[in-house]
């Protein structure tokens, strides 16, 4: 255990970021002051159908995300905690902002806890602002021609009004 206090601390923040939200910068911001590498890990998904491309999140997310020098973007695919171990990461970064996320966020982290004992899930409670914050419902948003400023930064407010104009 005493070997584990010198270690530089990786964590690892997976999500589909389709688009990032102020609600993910905020949690990264806050993820970026506690872990030494905070790597947002966008997840190719086959299976889903996002608006935007792997390449273009990867391209928002680091545009967004530059002035924190310890924050790197990244994408992966498959098993969450096979690209944790590959990436050196100790632990798992979550925001849970109901109820109905936290049931399902446990679910995940008490099976990659049995696939990879040595990787901790942290769950971190979104700022007050961001509490309703979602993806899905920005995108709903913006595709109806509703306001979406101050829920995503400026970047994404354009890339959305270009996807839906």
């Amino acid at each position: 255990m005493d070997s584990a206090k010198n270690k530089a601390v990786t964590a690892i923040y997976p999500g589909s970021f389709d688009p990032v939200t102020n609600g993910h910068l905020d949690l990264i911001a806050r993820g970026a002051r506690i872990f030494d590498t905070l790597v947002v890990a966008v997840a190719r998904n086959l299976d889903k159908d996002p608006l935007f491309a792997v390449k273009e999140r990867i391209e928002m997310l680091e545009a967004v995300t530059f002035d924190w020098k310890n924050v790197e973007v990244d994408m992966f695919e498959g098993l969450l905690v096979d690209y944790a171990r590959a990436r050196g990461a100790r632990v798992i970064l979550r925001g849970i902002r109901a109820v109905s996320d936290y049931e399902y966020e446990l679910q995940m982290a008490m099976m990659n806890r049995k696939v990879e004992p040595q990787i901790e899930t942290v769950f971190m409670l979104p700022g007050e602002a961001y509490s309703y914050l979602s993806s899905r419902l920005v995108k709903e948003l913006a595709r109806f021609g509703g306001p979406v400023k101050g829920l995503v930064p400026a970047l994404v407010e354009e890339r959305l009004k270009a996807k839906f104009s």
